[in-house]
């Protein structure tokens, strides 16, 4: 069990997990953190397991490959617990790497639509230039 004396408090817990007080306040409401609240005179502190720091640096590292906050907070706390096995997590991981490819093929559709729309529009200015150049080549010849 850990001790009083082990368990930080949101700014160290900010400054050893590379991060901001507010994203530790924000994952602690979100139940991402394991925290516990500590009456001291009349204030009342949130202080937090130290192993909230790993935890902070995998929800960073999870959102990196396109994780949401709600996704890891269904099997944040399994996976802590022991209880997401391995077949579950390769399910997890898998779903995620067919969501990330469905993206993937959209955002390459969008590409090639916007290149074409950029081909069309450049095609339109040289259009314009050639109108104009001969226009002014014309008048100039009268």
């Amino acid at each position: 069990m850990s001790t009083d004396s082990e368990f930080l408090l949101i700014g160290a817990l900010a400054r050893q997990a590379n991060t901001t007080k507010d994203t530790v306040r924000y994952y602690d409401q979100l139940g991402l953190l394991k925290s516990r609240k500590r009456q001291a005179g009349s204030r009342l502190y949130t202080e937090f397991h130290p192993e909230c720091i790993e935890r902070i640096e995998l929800i960073k590292s999870a959102q990196a490959v396109g994780f949401t906050l709600t996704e890891l907070k269904e099997g944040l706390n399994d996976y802590y617990d022991g209880q997401l096995d391995i077949d579950e997590q390769l399910l997890v991981n898998k779903k995620k790497l067919e969501q990330l490819k469905k993206q993937q093929a959209n955002v390459n559709l969008m590409i090639k639509q916007l290149n074409e729309h950029i081909d069309m529009l450049n095609k339109m200015k040289a259009d314009s230039k050639s109108s104009i150049s001969a226009a002014d080549n014309k008048n100039n010849s009268l």
